[in-house]
């Protein structure tokens, strides 16, 4: 899509990792997911909406998705 809409519309994507626990999560499942995020911790919705500032900012970025995962999508 990226190359089709340019130059007049940017494409980019946002994939959030672990923001918002589910309500049904057990403690043991979120030590296991947190263990598994670099940065150590949950995101918060202000980690999204950073992002979105960003890419809205950007105007040399296009055909991108965005990892908002504390490093997860590394390991």
């Amino acid at each position: 899509m990226a190359i089709e809409l340019a130059p007049e519309v940017r494409v980019n994507a946002i994939a959030p990792g672990a923001i918002l626990w589910p309500e049904e999560i057990t403690d043991q499942n979120k030590q296991r997911i947190l263990a598994q995020i670099p940065l150590g911790r949950l995101g918060q919705e202000q980690d999204i909406t950073d992002a979105i500032g960003f890419l809205l900012k950007a105007n040399y970025v296009t055909g991108q998705t965005l990892k908002i995962d504390g490093g997860r999508s590394l390991g």
